[in-house]
């Protein structure tokens, strides 16, 4: 699982003093922990025996993935903030921090795949102006989750739609 994995490379950064890919990876395992936290909340109403709601509360690594692609895109904005404040060195840090994040995500899609995908959604949608926009986008995420960046997938339907 990928829990176990980021555990183990935690453990190794701090084995090998690598600060930096100790507390990226400490960040992640924490908003892990927020939401499976939050999870359990939400699964308390439902499920009274706490050993079940446990087991019940814990991040499969489709979840997990997703945590992971919201930390990579957090620091993509944070990267275009520090550039257009002339703050590059700060840029850099963040990109040093996407690359030690980006090997726990699966393989992303080219764009030419997307594309296709996007085609294939456009004609099973029905869809066929800019209005339609939104409810291309909805089908299509959930066949690309964590595969293919969001932007790229609204810039072709929206350039497919025009």
């Amino acid at each position: 699982m990928l829990k176990e994995k980021l555990t183990q490379d935690l453990k190794d950064s701090l084995k090998s003093g690598d600060s930096q890919r100790r507390s990226v990876i400490g960040m992640v395992l924490s908003a892990v922990k927020n939401r499976e936290f939050d999870k359990r909340g939400k699964l308390s109403k439902d499920i009274t025996d706490a050993a079940e709601l446990d087991k019940a509360a814990l991040l499969n690594d489709e979840e997990i993935i997703e945590v992971i692609s919201s930390e990579i895109k957090k620091r993509k904005d944070s990267i275009s903030q520090f550039e257009s404040g002339g703050r590059p060195e700060l840029a850099e840090g963040e990109k040093k921090e996407i690359d030690m994040l980006s090997p726990y995500m699966p393989e992303q899609m080219s764009e030419d795949e997307v594309r296709e995908i996007v085609k294939a959604t456009i004609s099973e949608t029905g869809a066929s102006e800019a209005k339609d926009m939104g409810r291309v986008i909805g089908a299509v995420m959930p066949k690309v989750k964590g595969r293919a960046d969001g932007q790229m997938v609204s810039s072709i339907v929206k350039e497919l739609l025009s």
